[in-house]
């Protein structure tokens, strides 16, 4: 089942999308992974899942990737009486400890944020609708002046975005939800509330190679170290919610492709996520603007777009993935779309490995071959050609059925898993009888194999092979 587009679809499961038929039905449309979110549900409903998507995944012959997206700490307001309303410019006061709030205090549960804030710090309640200003802050209380107004009901979130909180990005809950996860081999773990490269260091110590780390972007202090945090995680995710609560929404546009481009010098996948097609919750079409949105991802080179409430809890859970299906093949079919993808390309860095993918994508595009064919153990192979944006396809091959699964987000990579080459006349025989079991090349097409020698040496990719499908029974022209 070989996709027509290079972006990825990531496609999270929940109450409209938890049967094994509908699971089935959103891979043939079009998603290349799912998503399972542990903020909600229990670990017994994550599990079912999980072992649904083995099994389309067994039944279709296709890797699936599965990332489980940790909740992350929750900031929240206590108790509010009915009907409370601040009003705009009236004072208002915050308490570690209080009894029923009203329009005058609340309690804040949380002393992590009066350790933190100061006077001239924004505090934003219930997802940015009510704005406060800091006037006075003390060990258990903090006086604001409401700068924007209106209704405040219990539990609504607290967001702080001007200072870097004391708050672990793994709560006791988090480090339950990851140890049940990586139980269930998951693919890809997703951290939330990630403000510095430590809370992504401690994350990876836990997960200790296990799966992939996927730093989500959703506090602004995190944009202030993204070259460190993005150095240590094997992936981002753009988490536009939250970052258009905390920054001035006109601001994520131009963040969003900061961070994009920033993935894409790294040679580290990059997830757009939050309200791409949200109006397809309700309905079975998206708006003109959610469909520009979604473009504008694949234009900008992200790996993968996402999808959240649409197949989560939606209508049309299907129709929405297929959407994003049609857009992205759409786009990738545009004209302007190479020329936006080749201003992005990144410079290789000065190793081996660079130079060789470098020279696959130059050799192919040159020979208009049919595919680069990378052998690859750990994926970093198939992550460098997908680095390099080529405009042939890139087919993955893999030994391990981890690594097929784990790049089922990365751009452009097809996988497959086989054994690995034993030697040069086996690699280019096993290449080409995949290319062509796989519909990408045919008897006399050409194709660019990368690989590492001595075979089955992870890490080591040191060699380029052109070769002719067909020729000699596959036995290769260089």
């Amino acid at each position: 089942m070989r996709r027509q587009r290079n972006v990825k679809v990531l496609a999270t499961l929940g109450p409209a999308s938890s049967s094994e038929e509908m699971i089935r039905a959103l891979f043939e449309a079009g998603a290349d992974a799912f998503r399972l979110n542990m903020s909600h549900g229990t670990h017994e409903g994550v599990r079912d899942m999980y072992k649904r998507i083995r099994k389309v995944e067994a039944d279709l012959g296709r890797p699936i990737g599965i990332l489980a997206d940790l909740q992350g700490p929750k900031l929240r307001v206590g108790e509010v009486a009915p009907d409370t309303l601040l009003e705009g410019g009236a004072e208002f006061r915050l308490n570690l400890k209080h009894g029923i709030g009203d329009a005058a205090a609340v309690a804040l549960p949380h002393k992590e944020i009066f350790e933190a804030i100061e006077p001239g710090a924004t505090l934003l309640l219930d997802d940015g609708k009510l704005r406060l200003e800091v006037i006075e802050a003390g060990a258990d209380f903090a006086v604001t002046k409401v700068i924007v107004g209106g209704p405040l009901s219990s539990n609504k979130g607290v967001n702080v975005p001007d200072v870097v909180l004391p708050v672990p990005a793994l709560t006791v809950k988090d480090r339950r939800d990851l140890d049940f996860a990586l139980t269930l081999d998951v693919d890809w773990i997703a951290l939330s509330f990630v403000q510095r490269p430590a809370d992504v260091a401690e994350a990876k110590k836990i997960v200790a190679g296990r799966a992939f780390v996927m730093a989500k972007i959703e506090k602004p202090r995190a944009l202030d170290h993204l070259d460190e945090i993005i150095e240590i995680a094997d992936g981002i995710m753009v988490a536009r919610g939250d970052l258009g609560v905390e920054c001035p929404i006109e601001q994520v546009p131009a963040i969003q492709k900061f961070i994009t481009r920033a993935g894409r010098r790294a040679g580290k996948p990059v997830v757009v996520a939050t309200q791409m097609l949200e109006s397809m919750i309700d309905v079975p079409f998206p708006t003109r603007a959610e469909v520009s949105d979604v473009a504008n991802a694949v234009f900008e080179g992200a790996d993968a777009v996402m999808l959240s409430g649409e197949s989560a809890v939606g209508d049309f859970p299907v129709e929405a993935v297929s959407m994003m299906d049609r857009v992205a093949q759409s786009v990738e079919h545009d004209d302007l779309f190479r020329d936006a993808i080749d201003a992005g390309r990144i410079e290789p860095e000065t190793t081996s490995a660079d130079a060789i993918t470098l020279a696959a994508r130059q050799v192919a595009e040159t020979l208009k071959a049919a595919a680069i064919v990378c052998y690859t153990a750990s994926g970093s192979t198939g992550m460098r050609a997908s680095r390099e944006r080529p405009n042939v396809p890139i087919l993955v091959l893999t030994p391990v059925t981890q690594t097929a699964r784990r790049l089922a987000i990365v751009w452009g990579v097809h996988c497959v898993q086989t054994e690995d080459a034993s030697s040069f006349l086996d690699m280019v025989i096993r290449a080409s009888r995949v290319a062509e079991g796989e519909d990408f090349a045919s008897i006399g097409d050409r194709l660019v194999i990368t690989a590492g020698v001595p075979f089955g040496s992870p890490g080591r990719t040191n060699t380029l092979r052109i070769a002719t499908v067909g020729t000699e029974r596959g036995r290769s022209r260089s």
